[in-house]
């Protein structure tokens, strides 16, 4: 094993049993210690199998075993559990959800999906948009969840007419999706909890499965997390947390800072590592990081030492206004482009908001200076792929109302919005899925010839991809579905132009590619595995901003979105009161500690250079305002005043 490590680095891995806090400060090489950590504890003779780390993100998973795997030595190697939350989640509920009262072979319903079953809800109950809008709702929901307040307890918290109304809704919408054997992301956690709190056999045949857990990032947990991660590691409190407080941004998800700030409250006999060694950036970045985040009242005490010494002092910049900020930039970057030393891709603009990048788009064209905007539209979001994929989701369980609404017309075959709407009426007074309600030819009485033969075309459609998926892997189904349907005429009816056509139907094949690497990959290979880690995989991570971060580009983000990159040269933009810190937290409260830390992200970004921005006006409803800078702009340079 790797044996390069400093002091604290190494205490960190050699720890090998009870609670272990590791706080790690940004560029410490967290990465390293906890993969170092793993490793080693297989090399002293636990078996791989009964070694569980979590991560948020199935990048950082797959980061993980192949740092593993490149570690241990030949024949130790095993597998350790390496997972998700959501994805250990979706484990625990395929062998035991059955408890619940859902059936094992449960769909997950994405964002698309909620969307669709929450304006129906909504509908049901005759809310209009006015008064609460679907994804509104959507979001009291998760947030309800996350907290682990179930639809009974809903109304006792509900602080206004909206969240009330949300009450309603909440009960409706989870009695539709365990009606239609699904779930959502939030309910893989929540009915995991549930399992874990009130299934004593439950818990401990999950708590049997290992022997050590290992969390990553753990100051972005949620209550939920919180306590399966607990209910896990009760038995043999063999637990390692890994993460850093000052870089808790997540809190607008659920996310609370209070989990690590409190850890050793919550486990006897805890030992706690700093990790403190800056790798990353300069000593002159990493000056004003720690004057920035001093700040912050409650939090783990902790001062990063850079590692590099000297660097070019952070410069704070002030224009006239927007426009010549995104001037300044832009012509800034060119510069430093025109140098045989730089590269588009070692750049990145930084903001808060979304709306801030346009200018930057602008100028950065009329430059001729490639870049991407990280957070664009997902593969995964296309009409194509949800297309497709709302097929095999019916395929793989009938019952999927809203998979089936999707694509009972696509492409037409003459079952209008009105003839759905009156099976599903009367699928709801029979208390019947639509499903179950179509195959029951009786159903069809009250519905036009036309549409009576378009519906039975329908069933006997789906019936035949069902008998077919008995026999054909998920790639040759896929095929057979995309054929079958007549897809290519398809895109080429909705298509406006050949160039569209082309893409759209390389959006397809693309698709079908995806098939076949799940298939390649996995080790059995199934429908519901692939849905499943299709599914997973487009709530944890962007598929499509790691290809983005490929390309030689200057790069464009949220300050959110950067968490965990790095690049050589950082501008952070629109340092002003009211962008960052943002005017929800001036508003709502007078505690912008959770912005402070996102401004300490954005600076600890930076390795070599880091520029901060403000415009001293702004346009705002098309009129001019002056602006303010940043509190956090003085706080940096405090030390600069012999200050803090």
């Amino acid at each position: 094993m790797e044996r390069n490590l400093n002091p604290q680095q190494r205490e960190a891995v050699e720890t090998d049993s009870g609670p272990l806090l590791v706080l790690a400060g940004a560029g410490t090489g967290k990465t390293r210690v906890v993969t170092l950590r793993i490793a080693r504890l297989i090399e002293l003779g636990v078996p791989a199998e009964r070694i569980l780390a979590v991560t948020f993100t199935t990048k950082a998973a797959q980061e993980m075993r192949a740092r593993i795997r490149g570690i241990v030595k030949e024949g130790l190697a095993g597998k350790p559990v390496i997972s998700t939350f959501h994805s250990l989640c979706l484990q625990i509920l395929r062998r035991h959800i059955g408890k619940l009262g859902y059936p094992t072979r449960f769909t997950i319903y994405d964002a698309s999906d909620q969307e669709s079953l929450a304006r129906q809800v909504l509908r049901e109950i005759r809310v209009h948009d006015q008064q609460l809008r679907p994804r509104d709702f959507l979001g009291i929901m998760s947030r309800w969840k996350t907290r682990c307040i179930r639809p009974d307890q809903a109304g006792q918290v509900a602080d206004n007419d909206r969240e009330h109304l949300a009450a309603t809704a909440y009960r409706r919408y989870q009695q539709s999706l365990k009606r239609a054997g699904g779930v959502d992301f939030d309910d893989l956690l929540l009915l995991t909890e549930e399992l874990l709190e009130n299934y004593a056999d439950i818990r401990k045949q999950e708590q049997d499965r290992f022997d050590h857990v290992l969390i990553d990032e753990y100051q972005d947990t949620n209550d939920l997390q919180y306590r399966i991660v607990r209910a896990l590691a009760e038995r043999h409190q063999n637990l390692c947390v890994v993460g850093d407080d000052d870089q808790a941004i997540y809190g607008f998800r659920g996310s609370d800072v209070a989990h690590i700030l409190g850890f050793s409250r919550d486990w006897d006999n805890v030992a706690v590592v700093r990790l403190e060694d800056n790798y990353r950036s300069t000593a002159a970045i990493v000056k004003i990081a720690n004057a920035l985040i001093s700040h912050n009242s409650q939090r783990h005490e902790k001062v990063l030492r850079a590692a590099r010494p000297g660097g070019a002092q952070p410069r704070i910049e002030q224009h006239r206004d927007e426009i010549r900020e995104a001037q300044w930039v832009v012509g800034d970057i060119a510069r430093m482009i025109r140098r045989a030393d730089t590269e588009p891709g070692d750049i990145a603009v930084l903001f808060r908001t979304h709306e801030q990048p346009r200018l930057f788009e602008t100028e950065l064209r009329k430059a001729k200076i490639p870049y991407i905007l990280v957070g664009s539209r997902s593969f995964f979001d296309r009409r194509e792929v949800r297309d497709i994929l709302a097929y095999l989701k019916l395929v793989n369980i009938p019952g999927d109302e809203i998979s089936m609404r999707r694509i009972i017309n696509t492409p037409p075959r003459g079952i209008s919005t009105r003839t759905v709407d009156h099976l599903l009426r009367n699928a709801t007074e029979t208390g019947t899925s639509l499903w179950r309600h179509l195959i029951d030819r009786t159903s069809f009485s009250g519905l036009p010839q036309k549409a009576q033969l378009a519906c039975q075309v329908f069933v006997d459609m789906v019936k035949g991809f069902r008998q077919a998926s008995k026999t054909l892997g998920p790639r040759a189904l896929t095929e057979m579905i995309i054929r079958e349907i007549g897809y290519k005429e398809e895109v080429d009816r909705y298509s406006e132009t050949t160039e569209e056509k082309e893409s759209r139907w390389d959006t397809v094949q693309e698709f079908v590619n995806a098939v076949s690497l799940y298939e390649q990959t996995a080790g059995e290979a199934t429908l519901q595995g692939f849905i499943d880690e299709i599914v997973l995989g487009e709530s944890e991570s962007d598929r499509d901003k790691d290809q983005q971060l490929k390309q030689n580009s200057v790069v464009l983000m949220t300050l959110h979105a950067a968490k965990g990159l790095e690049y050589p040269h950082v501008y952070m933009v629109g340092l002003e009161e009211g962008i960052l810190p943002h005017h929800r937290s001036l508003s709502e409260s007078d505690d912008v500690s959770e912005e402070r830390r996102l401004a300490y992200v954005g600076v600890t970004r930076g390795e070599e250079t880091l520029t901060l921005s403000m415009s001293l006006t702004r346009l705002k409803w098309g009129r001019t305002y002056e602006a303010r800078p940043s509190r956090f702009l003085f706080e940096m340079i405090e030390t600069e005043a012999g200050g803090t």
